[in-house]
């Protein structure tokens, strides 16, 4: 006889700001920075999850590039539970494709997660370890001209799958699907800025519990180039 397990469900409303920033220095090679907070409870009650991540990034070309780092995450919790720390070490490829009327961009990302645990309620000195493979997806529709250039408004829309794998991944091997729907501006030719809605829909490790996460996003982009013009 077959026991199916009961599904919990959560729903959460939060916030997620990030800013990035990708610096070209040479024609080969480039660096890498992006910097999170995500605030929950009701949007904007507390601060939930912060991400620091940094790389060098090899350019193949100007439409693929590579990138290989480290990132620090801090899951933020209410006391008496102590804020969890976790190191991931990434590896990433990016495309990028310019379309009549609309600009494709798309990555696949490599994860080594090396995440802090608790005993009793308390920071351990054991780390569980695991992989997480992630896909994004990404359509850019000028909306004011045909393509995106300074002081042009923009559609913007993409999904990201995440899975995960390794010993310690339970059932959970669907880690999360991303959806996001919303409207940039492209203030120059380096920076652009976008806000919208963002649907989560996430499997917890070890558990039977799928959380349903609707929120709000804003991120920022700015490129830069610093390689000689002459």
């Amino acid at each position: 006889m077959a026991i199916a397990q009961n599904k919990n469900k959560e729903f959460r409303q939060q916030t997620w700001t990030a800013y990035f920033n990708q610096t070209r220095l040479s024609d080969k090679w480039g660096l890498w920075a992006d910097v999170h907070f995500r605030l929950t409870e009701d949007f904007t009650n507390r601060l939930g999850l912060s991400i620091f991540r940094i790389a060098p990034v090899y350019y193949v070309t100007d439409q693929t590039r590579i990138s290989s780092g480290y990132a620090y995450i801090t899951t933020h919790n209410v006391d008496p539970i102590p804020d969890l720390p976790e190191h991931r070490l990434w590896q990433q490829v990016q495309w990028f494709d310019k379309k009549q009327r609309l600009s494709l961009a798309q990555y696949f990302r490599v994860e080594e997660r090396f995440r802090r645990t608790l005993e009793a309620g308390e920071l351990s000195d054991d780390y569980t370890f695991s992989w997480r493979f992630r896909y994004n997806f990404a359509i850019t529709i000028p909306l004011t001209r045909k393509t995106i250039a300074p002081k042009t408004p923009f559609l913007f829309l993409n999904d990201e799958v995440h899975i995960s794998a390794g010993k310690n991944i339970g059932n959970n091997y669907l880690d999360q699907n991303r959806l996001f729907g919303g409207v940039g501006y492209q203030f120059t030719a380096q920076l652009n800025a976008q806000i919208g809605y963002l649907y989560v829909f996430q499997q917890l490790a070890a558990s039977n519990t799928f959380v349903h996460t609707d929120a709000i996003r804003f991120f920022v982009f700015h490129n830069l180039d610093f390689r000689n013009k002459e």
